[in-house]
């Protein structure tokens, strides 16, 4: 089961859409529009002329990637925010998607989809841990200790592995659904993701 920056952003359990099409996995298994989801998931709903400027594409590339995922009812267009007829919103339709790669196993081309979303996903996933990793030192001196890694080696069953999945995602929503204090402190988007997966050292 892969779960794609639900749990992270505020929305909880209630706002994650099972997928099991697989055109859906296609649509969204493209760098740049996993980018564009993931603005809109940090910033809200957002204008081209922004989620141009935020990724440093042309706005009529990023209107043709808006409108594939529009097709696959991953973005929808939010026209109640234009302040006028030039100016184009987006929104995401949900704020996080799940799948399995099982749900995909009987036809090897939707198997073959489906695996090419999961290896994005983890791309995805590395590519902003290294970009920390490159930050300068002003921008890691400014974050302290706060950053971290951790990993273990557990013995489970796949019960428990499943046990752990949930306390870890209800912990992760815990943080996410949080009231932010009003106490004049920046807070900025932080990402974290966590895999429990069986493996051999």
């Amino acid at each position: 089961m892969v779960v794609a920056d639900a749990m992270l952003l505020g929305m909880g359990n209630h706002d994650v859409r099972q997928v099991t099409d697989s055109r859906v996995l296609a649509a969204m298994s493209h760098p740049l529009r996993r980018r564009l989801m993931d603005v809109l998931k940090v910033h809200g709903p957002t204008t081209v002329g922004l989620l141009a400027e935020r990724t440093g594409q042309a706005p009529a590339n990023v209107s043709h990637h808006l409108k594939v995922l529009a097709g696959a009812e991953l973005v929808t267009e939010a026209p109640e925010l234009a302040r006028d007829r030039r100016e184009r919103w987006w929104r995401l339709v949900s704020r996080g998607l799940r799948w399995s790669n099982a749900d995909f196993d009987a036809d090897p081309a939707t198997r073959a989809v489906a695996d090419a979303a999961t290896s994005l996903n983890l791309d995805r996933h590395v590519g902003l841990a290294r970009a920390w990793h490159a930050a300068d030192e002003s921008a890691h001196a400014a974050w302290g200790d706060g950053p971290f890694s951790t990993d273990r080696w557990l013995h489970l069953s796949p019960e428990e592995l499943a046990e752990l999945s949930r306390e870890v995602i209800d912990l992760l929503a815990r943080w996410a659904d949080r009231e932010i204090p009003d106490d004049g402190r920046e807070r900025q988007p932080v990402f974290v993701f966590a895999y429990g997966i069986p493996a051999q050292p």
